[in-house]
């Protein structure tokens, strides 16, 4: 430890020692001798450069985009929310929204290359029904309205119960020989063929009501089907 501490004390000593000593000779301060040659830009080839387009910078002052007005309108309208935590939370807010709003157009846009139907899976489909019948390919003469159509009410399948009314309509112009039900005809071919303008009109609107429950697959409650059961039940009383 001692032979440490005298070889620090004897390598600081002889550094001072050194740097204490004197330099030889004096400082000579010479003058630099060589030639230099001066330069001069060529006025000619400075004006045809100018000339050329690439060498025109002219600063053009426009208006703000469309883009920075639309932004800047859109900030305009927070510009009472000044507080630090209101700052933070619109755009936080902000930050889900347009995430969100972009990930909705992503699936759509995958869905739609996809050929999926988005409106399908957007729109509720009503109950279908299980009437093993239509109102032109089966024989009205052989359904038993009453059953099925209390059958349908039980189960709030509506939908089947207007359709199953409808043809139940059907069968009594045709039993009153107000119309000649046939298999192939069409709703407005009954319509036509009815004399009276008041059971024509009346009957007229049950085809509406029918074809916008049945075709236009709305889903209806028990209140709507309760009108519309009684417009049937008005229209029956008009036949006899």
């Amino acid at each position: 430890m001692r032979f440490t501490y005298a070889f620090v004390i004897l390598f600081l000593l002889n550094c001072c020692a050194w740097a204490a000593k004197p330099l030889k000779g004096k400082a000579v301060l010479r003058n630099d001798s060589s030639i230099v040659q001066l330069k001069h830009f060529d006025d000619a080839e400075l004006a045809r450069l100018k000339q050329k387009p690439e060498f025109q910078y002219k600063s053009e002052t426009t208006g703000p985009s469309l883009w920075s007005r639309f932004w800047r309108w859109f900030w305009h309208l927070f510009d009472g929310v000044d507080t630090p935590q209101h700052t933070n939370l619109l755009f936080i807010v902000l930050k889900y929204l347009f995430l969100s709003l972009g990930i909705a157009a992503i699936v759509f846009i995958v869905l739609k290359l996809a050929g999926v139907d988005v409106r399908g899976l957007i729109k509720r489909k009503p109950a279908d029904a299980r009437i093993p019948f239509t109102e032109t390919l089966e024989n009205i003469h052989e359904i038993d309205f009453d059953l099925n159509i209390d059958q349908a009410i039980a189960e709030h399948n509506y939908r089947s119960a207007v359709r199953l009314l409808y043809l139940r309509a059907l069968k009594q112009l045709n039993d009153a020989q107000l119309i000649n039900w046939q298999i192939d005809k069409t709703n407005a071919a009954y319509i036509n063929e009815l004399t009276n303008a008041n059971q024509r009109e009346a009957f007229a609107v049950l085809t509406r009501q029918f074809e916008f429950v049945w075709y236009g697959e709305f889903a209806i409650n028990s209140q709507a089907f309760q009108n519309i059961k009684t417009l049937f039940s008005n229209f029956k009383q008009t036949l006899a």
